[in-house]
């Protein structure tokens, strides 16, 4: 007869599984309502062991954080080939999926509370967001972006953030529509900014090249014009 021998887990590998667990929690339950001593039976160790490798809560969420907001930055990497429209639509789509796995503690992340009050968790927030803004600049293949498309940009990842917490309301609209509906927004937002201004228009111009019919821009295009005949004219002395 064999008996099993439970293997000393390294400092570095006790401290991840950890954040691991931490992580897996928070996807469950708001980090406010989740306690060391949760923590500390589901990693199978004892609740001093737990302040061994971490000070405290605050830290070792941050640390469970920093996990978090580097899959989520992570999300929007994708290939620069071909057009924009399908790629804003994969992005969104793994977007989403982070958002559905990690539902209760992304809530609680972008909405704010005790947990995530430190000056660390919400330089960390913003990290992401910023990663998002450039990563949407490289998809436009723009380095230097005029102040229109950096509202553009930025209003967009502002709206997709929330979107998915109203989304995780009760989730009464399906989540597909709501991907491809956030791609559509995007290309409105452009849009309305390239009638202003003639450095939008081109970037706008040169990207709607590159759609094909059937791609997301191609549809919202043949979602307006049907949409069209619909609106009744606006009188012309209204428009002066």
């Amino acid at each position: 007869m064999t008996t099993g021998v439970r293997r000393r887990m390294g400092v570095d590998e006790r401290r991840q599984q950890l954040i691991g667990v931490a992580l897996e929690l928070f996807s469950h339950r708001a980090p406010d309502d989740v306690s060391i001593d949760e923590i500390a039976a589901a990693a199978g160790i004892s609740r001093p062991l737990v302040y061994h490798y971490f000070p405290g809560k605050q830290s070792l969420y941050e640390a469970a954080l920093r996990r978090a907001a580097d899959e989520l930055a992570g999300r929007f990497l994708e290939p620069r080939e071909g057009p924009l429209g399908a790629r804003l639509l994969r992005v969104m789509g793994r977007f989403f999926d982070f958002v559905d796995e990690h539902g209760p503690g992304f809530s609680a992340l972008m909405r704010g509370g005790p947990a995530v009050g430190s000056s660390t968790a919400n330089a960390m927030i913003d990290g992401v967001r910023q990663a998002a803004y450039e990563q949407i600049l490289a998809h436009l293949g723009v380095e230097e972006p005029p102040a229109r498309l950096e509202l553009v940009v930025r209003s967009w990842v502002s709206l997709a953030e929330s979107t998915a917490l109203i989304w995780l309301d009760g989730r009464r609209i399906p989540r597909a529509e709501l991907e491809m509906q956030l791609v559509h927004d995007f290309a409105a937002l452009a849009a309305v900014s390239a009638a202003y201004d003639a450095e939008m228009a081109g970037i706008v111009l040169r990207v709607l090249a590159e759609e094909p019919a059937d791609g997301p821009f191609g549809d919202l295009l043949a979602r307006l014009s049907a949409f069209s005949p619909a609106v009744p004219a606006v009188p012309s002395q209204r428009l002066t």
